[in-house]
């Protein structure tokens, strides 16, 4: 039986703009700040959602959605508790891939690149502009590890709020990293499957002084 028969109503036809490689910078971290601007503008409830896929030194694959919070000629950066399981594979195996499911406007966005931790500097300067629940939250939550239950979690966060009252210190399980992308992938869903797909690969150089080649995939 075809599986698509089992999903009624799922069947849709794409259209979009040609994404014709005239229209595209030749830097596809503009092209990406285009992009996202327009996601932005569409009205996307969370457009920095990703879906970040990691895999252990043995190849075991690992995928969830984090939040991108900044990005620049260098590359993509979030934050996570290194002890959880997507900072135990990074550090075994420090290859990564991001994905922007863009969905409504028929999008997506696909970077692939080695991680790096970001400096101590750079995670305070984030962690202390979080709010201060998820200040104690970060400390509470040992990312990853078996609770017995919920009782246990939130009584963690009570006591860790009774010791913290105002300002917290930065825990030093928990900070940045950057995906240095060596290829970003641009979708735009079209008509009859005719999908198109350009590639950026990293054909040179590092952060703003990267030399990048373009190249059209087949849908």
């Amino acid at each position: 039986m075809d599986s698509a028969s089992q999903l009624p109503g799922l069947r849709r036809s794409y259209e979009g703009q040609p994404l014709l490689e005239a229209d595209l910078s030749d830097d596809p971290l503009v092209q990406f700040t285009l992009w996202f601007a327009d996601a932005v503008a569409a009205g996307l409830p969370e457009p920095n959602a990703m879906i970040l896929a990691t895999a252990s030194s043995g190849g075991r694959p690992s995928a969830r959605t984090v939040l991108l919070k900044g990005f620049d000629e260098r590359g993509f950066t979030f934050f996570t508790n290194y002890e959880s399981r997507k900072g135990r594979d990074l550090a075994e195996n420090p290859r990564a891939c991001l994905l922007f499911p863009w969905h409504p406007i028929r999008r997506q966005v696909r970077v692939e690149g080695r991680s790096v931790r970001l400096s101590r500097e750079e995670t305070a300067a984030y962690f202390n502009s979080r709010p201060y629940g998820s200040r104690i939250g970060a400390w509470a939550s040992r990312q990853s590890a078996v609770v017995r239950s919920r009782e246990e979690l939130d009584a963690r966060y009570r006591e860790l709020a009774e010791r913290w009252p105002t300002d917290p210190p930065v825990p030093d399980f928990w900070g940045g990293y950057r995906v240095l992308p060596s290829e970003i992938e641009f979708w735009q869903g079209q008509t009859d499957r005719m999908h198109d797909r350009i590639r950026y690969r990293l054909n040179g150089g590092t952060g703003p002084n990267a030399v990048w080649l373009r190249e059209r995939l087949a849908p």
